[in-house]
């Protein structure tokens, strides 16, 4: 999300993709995709600025090899399988299949 700042002086946080363009008439308007328009006091390039930022930020984020720790797995000793019923050589006297395949 971005900060832009509406002509009465409160802050709105937009999201960049939703927004189609920016027009700099004597005001900065914003075009979202739903057909929304807002008037903002920033410059457009201040605004293109922050998206390029935003957007560096999300790329830095996905990159990092820090948040991906979790998923390496050193050795294959530390997965496990579960026993499907198909492994087990000797059927349950008491098991009642469901399904035909059961049997």
């Amino acid at each position: 999300m971005i900060v832009v700042t509406r002509l009465d002086k409160q802050l709105m946080y937009l999201n960049p993709d939703h927004i189609i363009c920016i027009e700099e008439t004597p005001d900065t308007v914003i075009t979202l995709f739903n057909g929304n328009r807002y008037i903002v006091v920033d410059r457009a390039s201040a605004i293109i600025n922050r998206i390029i930022a935003f957007r560096a930020k999300i790329s830095r984020r996905s990159a990092s090899r820090s948040a991906k720790k979790y998923l390496g797995r050193i050795r294959s000793s530390q997965f496990h399988r579960d026993k499907s019923p198909l492994d087990d050589p000797s059927p349950d006297p008491n098991h009642t299949p469901f399904h035909s395949r059961d049997y």
